[in-house]
C-alpha cells in the first residue's frame, strides 16, 4: 500500500550529520530494526549517533507553534494504543487530526475537567478556613464557646455598616464585606486585641491592602517590634561611634582639613504606643483569609516625608519608594504613614457624640489642646438627618490633629540637645538662633468642621441624604474633599457614626511634590533648565530695573505678552 522507500530517501538526500559511507546507511529502518541471525553486527557507536541524529532531527519545533513531530507521533500513538480501534491503518489520518485538535485546543471540551487551577478556585481554597468552626467535634462545647462569642466579642458589626454605605451608593460589596467580617474575626483569635475596626481599603497597582484598626490589650505589649528597633538603632549608633573614631584617627593624622561647623537638624522622637499618631496599631493583608501583617509604628519623619511626596501603592509591603526628597522606609512605612495622616483628617462623629471626661474637662490646657482622649456621651439624643446635611458644625473630628512637625504633641527640639550636650560659650553663640523654635499648635479635639481650611476654593467635605424622596428614613453622608475615598454616615435613630477607610489615595491640595534643583555644570542640565524656565525668569534685569521695581515689573508683562502672541501664532499656522 506504501512505496518503499526508505533506501532511495537515505541515498538521495542528507540530514544533519548523516554521511554516504556510514556502514548503517545501507539497511534500511525495518532492516535495522529486525536483522537476520547471521548478518554481522556492527559497532554500536555509528548506530547510536545515527539514533540520536533522527531523534534530534524529530526534536526540531515547528515554526507556526511549538510542536515537535517528535512529540507529535508520541501522542499519536498514545492515543492509538489506549483506545485500541479495530483497523487503526484506515483511520489514521483522522487520528492525526484529532491529535492535533486537541493539542492546540485543549479546553475544546467543556465537560472535560480542567487540570490548572483557577484564581477563584485557590481563593476560595484560601478562605475556606474562615468558615470553619472550632470545637465543632463536641455539641457541649461549641454552645459554649457560641455563647461566649454572642456574650462580649471585639469584633465590629461590618455587615450593618455596609447595610448603611450602600444606602449612600459607597462601600464594599455584601460578600466581600462578610468575608473581611470573617477575617477580622480570625485575627481577633489569634492575637490579643481588646478593641478591633475595620478600617478601609486601600487600591494599589497590582494587590490591594485590607486594614484593621486594632487595640491591644493591657500589658500585652508589641515586645518583640520594640526590642527589633532598639537592636536596629543600638546597632546604627554603634556604627555611628565607630565611624566618628575613624574620623578623629584620621584628622590626628592629617589636622590640615577644618572642622565642619554644620551640624543636622535634630531628630524628633516618634510618639509612644497608645499616643498620637501611634495610639492604635494596624493590621493589614491583601485578602480575606491570608496572613494579616502588623504596620511598624510611624515616626515623625515619615509623616513630614509622606506629604511631599505621592506614589502609588503597589500591593507589596516590602517594595521600595523611590521618590525625591527620599522616603525614610519601604512601603509598609508609605501605607503607615498614609493611615495615620488619613485618620487625623477623616475620622469624625456627630457633634455631642463623644465628650470629654471629668478629670480631663477641669484641666483646660490651651483651649483643649492638649486633650487627647474622650468618651462616648449616654445623654447623647442624636440629631436630625436634615440638620447633619446642612451645618458642617454639627460634625466635629475624634482624632487628634498631625502638627507640620509630624506629632499630635509638640516637643522641642533643641530641649535634648541642651541636656545632653555642654556647649561651649562659642558654640551657644553660634546656637543661639536655633534655640527659638516656635511651638507649634493645632486645633484642639472635637473641633467642628466647619473650621477647617478650604482647598483651592473649594469646601473640605461635602454632605448630602442617601435618598432625596424620603429624607425621614435617609442616612445622611459626608465625604471628604481632602481624601475623597474617606467616608461618614450616621443616623439620629442609632446614634452611631463610623468612617469608610479610603478607597483612593488621590489628595487634592494646592501643594505639588518636590523636585530636584536644577544643577547647570553640564551642557545638557543648561538646556533642560532652559526647557522648564521661562523666558521672563531666565532674563537678568540691568540694575536701572533692579533700582526701580516697577519698571522690571512692565518688562516682564511685555515679555509675558510675547509669548502668549509667539503661541497664538503657532497655534494658528
Amino acid at each position: 500500500m506504501y512505496p518503499r522507500e526508505d533506501l532511495q530517501f537515505i541515498q538521495d538526500t542528507q540530514h544533519g550529520p548523516y554521511i554516504r559511507d556510514d556502514p548503517a546507511a545501507q539497511f534500511s529502518p525495518s532492516e535495522l530494526a529486525f536483522m537476520p541471525f547471521g548478518t554481522e553486527v556492527q559497532e554500536p557507536e555509528p548506530r547510536e549517533l545515527a539514533v540520536q541524529n533522527a531523534k534530534a532531527y524529530l526534536l526540531q519545533t515547528s515554526v507556526s507553534c511549538d510542536l515537535s513531530l517528535y512529540e507529535h507521533l508520541v501522542n499519536l500513538l498514545t492515543k492509538i494504543l489506549n483506545q485500541r480501534p479495530e483497523d487503526p491503518l484506515s483511520i489514521l489520518e483522522s487520528l492525526n487530526r484529532t491529535t492535533q485538535m486537541e493539542w492546540f485546543h485543549p479546553k475544546l471540551d467543556t465537560l472535560r475537567d480542567d487540570p490548572e487551577m483557577q484564581p477563584t478556585y485557590e481563593m476560595a481554597e484560601r478562605q475556606k478556613a474562615l468558615f470553619g468552626r472550632r470545637g465543632s467535634s463536641g455539641s457541649g462545647e461549641g454552645e459554649q464557646e457560641m455563647e461566649e462569642e454572642v456574650a462580649d466579642t471585639p469584633v465590629p458589626n461590618i455587615m450593618e455598616s455596609a447595610f448603611y454605605f450602600e444606602q449612600a451608593g459607597v462601600g464594599l460589596s455584601s460578600d466581600e464585606s462578610f468575608r473581611i467580617f470573617m477575617a477580622l474575626k480570625q485575627l481577633v483569635e489569634q492575637q490579643p486585641i481588646l478593641t478591633c475596626r475595620f478600617w478601609g481599603k486601600i487600591l494599589g497597582l497590582s494587590r490591594s491592602y485590607l486594614v484593621a484598626q486594632v487595640e491591644f490589650r493591657e500589658g500585652e505589649e508589641e515586645g518583640e517590634e520594640e526590642e527589633v528597633e532598639e537592636m536596629m538603632e543600638g546597632g546604627e549608633v554603634m556604627d555611628a561611634h565607630g565611624e566618628e573614631e575613624g574620623e578623629e584617627d584620621e584628622e590626628k593624622v592629617s589636622d590640615i582639613v577644618p572642622k565642619p561647623t554644620w551640624k543636622p537638624p535634630p531628630v524628633i522622637p516618634k510618639e509612644e504606643s497608645r499616643m498620637g499618631t501611634n495610639k492604635y496599631l494596624y493590621f493589614v493583608c491583601n485578602e480575606p483569609g491570608w496572613p494579616w501583617t502588623r504596620l511598624p509604628h510611624v515616626t515623625p519623619s515619615q509623616i513630614v516625608q509622606a506629604r511631599k511626596i505621592k506614589k502609588f501603592f503597589t500591593g507589596h509591603l516590602d517594595a521600595p519608594v523611590v521618590s525625591y526628597p527620599p522616603f525614610p522606609g519601604n512601603e509598609a512605612n508609605y501605607l503607615r504613614a498614609q493611615i495615620a495622616r488619613i485618620s487625623a483628617a477623616t475620622h469624625i462623629s456627630p457633634l455631642g457624640f463623644y465628650q470629654f471626661g471629668e478629670e480631663e474637662g477641669d484641666e483646660e490646657e490651651e483651649g483643649g489642646a492638649g486633650r487627647d482622649s474622650y468618651e462616648e456621651n449616654p445623654d447623647f439624643e442624636g440629631i436630625p438627618v436634615l440638620e447633619l446635611v446642612d451645618s458642617m458644625a454639627n460634625w466635629v473630628h475624634h482624632t487628634q490633629h498631625i502638627l507640620p512637625q509630624g506629632r499630635c504633641t509638640w516637643v522641642n527640639p533643641m530641649q535634648k540637645i541642651e541636656e545632653e550636650e555642654e556647649l561651649g560659650e562659642e558654640e551657644e553663640k553660634a546656637d543661639e538662633g536655633l534655640e527659638e523654635v516656635e511651638q507649634e499648635v493645632g486645633p484642639p479635639l472635637l473641633t467642628p468642621l466647619s473650621e477647617d481650611a478650604e482647598i483651592m476654593h473649594m469646601s473640605p467635605w461635602t454632605a448630602r441624604l442617601s435618598c432625596s424622596l424620603c429624607p425621614q428614613y435617609s442616612v445622611a453622608i459626608v465625604r471628604s474633599n481632602l481624601w475623597p475615598g474617606a467616608y461618614a454616615y450616621a443616623i439620629e435613630s442609632l446614634r452611631t457614626s463610623t468612617s469608610a477607610g479610603a478607597t483612593s489615595i488621590v489628595q487634592r491640595t494646592s501643594t505639588r511634590p518636590c523636585q530636584p534643583p536644577f544643577s547647570k555644570s553640564t551642557p545638557a542640565a543648561r538646556r533642560s533648565w532652559r526647557l522648564a524656565t521661562p523666558l521672563w525668569r531666565r532674563s537678568r534685569p540691568s540694575r536701572l530695573l533692579r533700582s526701580r521695581p516697577w519698571r522690571l515689573q512692565r518688562r516682564r508683562r511685555r515679555m509675558k505678552r510675547k509669548m502668549r502672541m509667539r503661541t497664538w501664532m503657532t497655534e494658528a499656522r
